[in-house]
Order: C-alpha cells, then structure tokens, then sequence
C-alpha cells in the first residue's frame, strides 16, 4: 500500500507540474477563450473541434481533470494509510488549492476577469505544486525532515521572508504575462536602452518585475552563502540553497532569453513556457527548506 501511495503522490506532483506549464502555455499562446464562454463545454461541444487554440485550452481543462481524480484517491489513501501529519497537511493543501484555482479558471471564462486576478491563479497553481512536490518527497531520503543540529533563528527568518518574496515576484511574472506587458522594455539588461527607464504602462511594470527578479538574486545567493557558512556539505539546507540558487541564476538568464525571442513567435512561446517552469522548480524548493526550519533540534 505504501508504495502505492508513494506512487500516486509522485504522480500528483508531476501532473501538478505539467499543469503549471501547460497554464503558461494557455497564457502565452493566448489561448484562455479557445473555448469560448462555456465551462466543461467547449465550444457547446464534449470534444471541440480541432483548431490549436480551442486545443490548447481544453487539453489543459482535461489534465486538471485527470490531476484531480489522482489528488482525490492520494488525499484517501494518505488519510487512511499514512500516520505522518506533514503527509497529510500537504495532501490537504494541494486538494486545496487545486480546486480553488480550478475554480477561478473555470469563472474566469464565464466571466472575465481582471489581470490582477487572473495572476492569482498561477499563483494558487504554483501553492497546489509546492504542497504535491512536498508530499512527493515525504516518502524519499528527502523526506525525513527532521534534523540533529540547531537552525539558527536569524537563517530561519531569512528563509521565509525569501520565500515569501519569491512568490511576490512570480506574481508580478504572471501579472506581466496577463497584461501582456513583455514587449515594455525591449533589450536585456538596458530596458529601452536605459538603465531606469520612464515608468509607465507596459514598461512600468516590466522593469518593476525585472528589479525585483534582481533583489531575488541577491536573496538567494545571500541564503546560500549563510547556508554554506553554517551547514557542512551533505546538509539538506544547503543543498537546497544550493539547486534555489542554481535556478534562480536560470530563471534570471531565461527571463533575459524571453527578451530577446520577442519577435520569433515559436521562440518567444518556449522560452516563455521554459521561464513558468524553472521558476515553479525553484519555489518548490524554498518551499522545501521553509519546511526544514520547522524540524530542526531545539536548543
């Protein structure tokens, strides 16, 4: 049974994470009313016709379907089978937020929304893909969370107020995205040619996006380094630090790639898609050391 468990909750983290980047591909392909106004239906049909758009959007509907039904047999299974409470706090939260934010999709195309809003909704997808990918790691190596030797205060506090940030900046990512604002600063790293450019309208909001992005950088490289001050190699908070750290160095050079593929539709549209993903990976893994910090010894 409990391989069958860990199975599921593997498969729930991967369907969650292909949830996520399949909704920036709605998003980037502007494919969000490829369906029309009608939720389940699409189009007024079970199975829509077969134009890329309408494609798109119901393939994403379909995966939440299937994700949902995987979630809905975990959450039993984990509640039945499995005495960790972590476990089940993080089958609750992925049920959770997963079906909030199929919620808001699905009222988003009934009714449209407010960009504002509409990035909310990545955001609850990014929440839904944390909690699985937590689950999924409860029944690995990485799983055994607690610790032998004391977490220093000052480190904890750092590795909230980091995650929290983190997802202040995601947000404004998928706020960029909905208000189709990318093409407001042309250039990496000048934005129109300037260091700080005049803040207005698109180009407020990206270079808002791209300062932040940076004070991220600065976040995580100044966690890693506290991490490697204080934690020997094999630590997990180290490592963890370490992979934020790598990939938020990804995310900063993919967020600059984005930039330059403006203009090359297919280029712009994976490039786009690659960006939703690297940074999906590295808040799933502040996520994980947030976690950490709630196991260590005690003095």
């Amino acid at each position: 049974m409990q391989k069958l468990i860990q199975r599921l909750a593997n498969l729930s983290a991967i369907g969650m994470f292909l949830i996520l980047a399949m909704g920036a591909l709605v998003t980037k392909a502007d494919a969000g009313r490829g369906c029309g106004d009608e939720w389940p239906l699409c189009n007024g049909k079970f199975v829509p016709a077969h134009t890329i758009s309408s494609f798109i959007e119901y393939s994403h509907r379909l995966v939440v379907g299937i994700v949902t039904l995987i979630l809905i047999a975990t959450f039993f299974l984990v509640f039945r089978y499995v005495k960790r409470k972590d476990a089940k706090f993080f089958i609750s939260g992925t049920v959770l937020m997963t079906l909030i934010q199929a919620a808001m999709g699905a009222l988003a195309v009934v009714w449209p929304q407010s960009s504002l809003v509409l990035a909310l909704h990545f955001g609850l997808s990014l929440l839904a893909f944390a909690f699985a990918l937590l689950l999924a790691l409860v029944f690995t190596s990485w799983g055994q969370f607690q610790r032998d030797t004391v977490i220093r205060s000052s480190f904890k506090a750092f590795v909230w107020i980091t995650a929290v940030y983190s997802y202040v900046v995601v947000y404004l990512g998928a706020f960029v995205r909905h208000t189709v604002s990318t093409g407001g600063c042309s250039g990496w790293p000048l934005c129109n040619g300037k260091v700080v450019p005049e803040l207005s309208g698109a180009t407020g909001i990206v270079f808002t996006h791209r300062v932040a992005a940076l004070l991220l950088f600065i976040c995580i490289l100044f966690l890693y380094l506290q991490a490697k001050r204080y934690y020997h190699g094999s630590d997990k908070l180290r490592l963890g630090s370490k992979w934020a750290l790598i990939l938020v160095s990804l995310q900063v050079i993919s967020g600059a790639v984005v930039t330059w593929s403006m203009g090359n539709e297919v280029a712009y549209l994976f490039t786009g898609m690659l960006h939703a993903i690297i940074v999906s990976c590295m808040f799933g893994f502040l996520c994980y050391l947030c976690v950490l910090t709630l196991y260590d010894r005690k003095a």
